[in-house]
């Protein structure tokens, strides 16, 4: 169906080589789908001179070659006439349909091998750990953007009652399918990486792998699911990933 509202879209200079792309919406659900519509859009289009592009929670990076849409003899620079040739196939964005991605069950270990913050989570927000838990795993979130690594997936939004600033230390060393949580996000960390979220759990799917056609398992737009799972079942998937 057509998103509700009509886009708000804002160009800015981002160097060189890129330009961003606001669509003028707080971060959402519904700013989600229409960013992924958005997206999907322009990869269709398979504009040439484009290089990539790179959607976040309430933005997209566009990455192209400054040769092919500027030129010496030009009156205009590459930015600004690429700007002028998006605002032209962008002029009926918000009649695009809302983007949808894929729905995927995660599932992950809430045992306290894997959740190294899970108690202390849970002191702190004055509930049992048995209802982090059932919070956590009870909600269905969007994958707001990738960032922070490569597959790390900023998903959303995280019920007020588990809610927490990150650490004040951080870890130098987090263990990979680590599910964390920090302020109005919910997280799992796609490889052995230092961070300050607080852990509650692990996952033993791999997030990223470079050998897949599609690295990334989570992209943004989707829609996850946690499935509590034992230790044993744990260790059992974990095996056959190998």
């Amino acid at each position: 169906m057509p998103l509700p509202e009509k886009a708000r879209l804002t160009f800015l200079p981002l160097g060189d080589r890129a330009l961003l792309l606001d669509v003028g919406a707080e971060a959402g659900a519904q700013t989600v789908s229409r960013v992924r519509a958005l997206a999907d859009y322009l990869a269709q289009l398979q504009l040439p001179g484009i290089v990539d592009l790179v959607p976040a929670i309430c933005t997209i990076g566009i990455h192209y070659d400054p040769v092919y849409w500027g030129g010496a003899a030009e009156k205009h620079t590459a930015y600004e006439r690429l700007v002028q040739r998006l605002g032209e196939l962008l002029d009926d964005f918000d009649m695009l349909p809302a983007g949808a991605g894929q729905t995927q069950d995660i599932p992950v270990c809430y045992e306290p091998e894997y959740a190294l913050d899970l108690a202390s989570l849970a002191r702190a927000r004055g509930v049992s750990e048995q209802q982090v838990i059932d919070i956590h795993a009870g909600a269905q979130y969007s994958v707001y953007m990738i960032g922070f690594a490569p597959g790390f997936a900023y998903l959303g939004p995280l019920d007020e009652r588990l809610v927490l600033p990150r650490r004040e230390t951080p870890r130098t060393l987090v263990p990979a399918g680590s599910v964390a949580v920090a302020n109005e996000y919910t997280g799992i960390y796609p490889g052995p990486l230092p961070g300050g979220w607080h852990i509650i759990g692990r996952t033993p799917l791999r997030l990223f792998d470079p050998a897949r056609p599609q690295p990334s398992l989570l992209q943004s737009g989707d829609l996850v699911r946690f499935v509590p799972i034992d230790a044993q079942q744990y260790r059992s998937l974990e095996a056959g990933r190998e």
